[in-house]
């Protein structure tokens, strides 16, 4: 499990970015280059990175799920993932 900090972290970028969103995308269609960079840095979408929403960790990511690829396993096993099953050949 990652950090309660840099969960926390995580949280607040992402809260960052959807409230600068409106004004990143009009300043960048502007082309005020000058007045992007005064906005916060974290205001970024690229600055976010992609975490499991169960226990935080960064790798080995989902998207299509959110979660790691172990959580992603034991959830799979256990069923509580609609429409996954386990191959076999």
């Amino acid at each position: 499990m990652a950090k309660k900090s840099i969960i926390a972290r995580e949280k607040k970028r992402a809260k960052m970015v959807e409230q600068y969103a409106e004004v990143r995308a009009k300043l960048k269609a502007e082309g005020d280059w000058d007045a992007l960079d005064k906005l916060p840095r974290n205001g970024s979408k690229v600055r976010q990175h992609n975490r499991c929403l169960l226990t935080g960790r960064p790798k080995g990511y989902m998207r299509k799920f959110g979660i790691n690829r172990y959580m992603f396993r034991m959830m799979a096993l256990e069923g509580k993932l609609p429409g996954v099953t386990k191959s076999s050949w």
